[in-house]
């Protein structure tokens, strides 16, 4: 049984790990469309690091996905990742349950966040990028800095990790568009606030591209040091397909091996925003085949 800082619990599956492989130790949905896993995945476990991913494939005929590594139990050998069922391929495995198994959960990708004592530390997380923002805030206190962590959702029902977060973090603000929870506001609200009257030494920012983006473009004015976690189209994770491909300082470079981590005042934002849209129309499509089966 796993029992989780908000009092929920969660059954492990009924199987003895040394038999299993990625099988899905245990399950909790945290709203309607996000859902967390603790997946059995031995070797990602014993090596994986903060700010890396893995790259998940339920079945033989599933896609490939990027999916963030939220937490690591090496003494069980095991995972913790937190997606948002947004597409076909995320609808369908927050479909399935503790016990059964996934095919493939290859990992630790990407290069693991620098952590290092800057002092004085920013982290902003948007959305489910929040699962991202956790754990490499939570090594970035362990080294002696002192951490805000900024975290914007649409509404409530979309916060995660809140409570984990106040177990270390200095100060939390928390931010709803529609101030069900928190501030009203946006996620860069609450920083130039800060940045008005606190210096920084760094600022880290995790979510979706706009808000990447608006907050790049605030902490230029400042001069304040910040990378940005990136997440664009992804397909093997290991540098093969250039599908991950994106401009930084006017260079290309490769999301899953370079990354996922850049100096945001460096990316090519509009180039990005384009790359993401490619297959939006595809994306949707099957989007509504997963929903409606049709």
């Amino acid at each position: 049984m796993i029992v989780h800082p908000d009092g929920s619990r969660c059954r492990l599956a009924d199987a003895t790990p040394k038999k299993l492989h990625s099988v899905i130790l245990a399950k909790k949905q945290i709203s309607d469309t996000i859902t967390e896993m603790e997946v059995y995945a031995p070797l990602v476990a014993a090596s994986a690091l903060p700010g890396q991913f893995v790259v998940v494939c339920q079945n033989e005929k599933a896609e490939r996905i990027p999916l963030t590594i939220s937490d690591i139990f090496p003494q069980r050998g095991s995972v913790s990742i937190i997606f948002q069922a947004v597409g076909r391929s995320t609808i369908e495995l927050s479909r399935m349950n503790a016990g059964e198994e996934i095919m493939s959960v290859a990992g630790p990708m990407g290069q693991p966040s620098v952590i290092e004592r800057f002092g004085r530390v920013a982290v902003i997380g948007g959305g489910v990028g929040t699962a991202i923002a956790y754990p490499v805030a939570r090594a970035l206190k362990a080294s002696g800095n002192h951490v805000t962590v900024i975290v914007g959702a649409r509404n409530k029902d979309l916060f995660i990790l809140t409570d984990e977060l106040r177990g270390f973090a200095d100060e939390l603000v928390l931010i709803t568009d529609d101030g069900s929870s928190g501030k009203k506001g946006f996620v860069t609200d609450a920083l130039r606030e800060l940045l008005e009257k606190t210096a920084f030494q760094r600022v880290l920012c995790i979510g979706p591209l706009p808000m990447m983006k608006a907050v790049s473009d605030l902490t230029k004015q400042y001069s304040i040091p910040t990378v940005a976690s990136l997440d664009p189209i992804m397909i093997d994770g290991t540098g093969m397909c250039g599908g991950c491909r994106v401009t930084v300082g006017g260079e290309a470079r490769y999301t899953c091996v370079d990354g996922p981590e850049f100096d945001a005042h460096l990316v090519d934002w509009d180039e990005l925003k384009k790359r993401k849209a490619f297959y939006f129309e595809e994306e949707k499509r099957q989007r509504d085949i997963a929903l409606t089966g049709q």
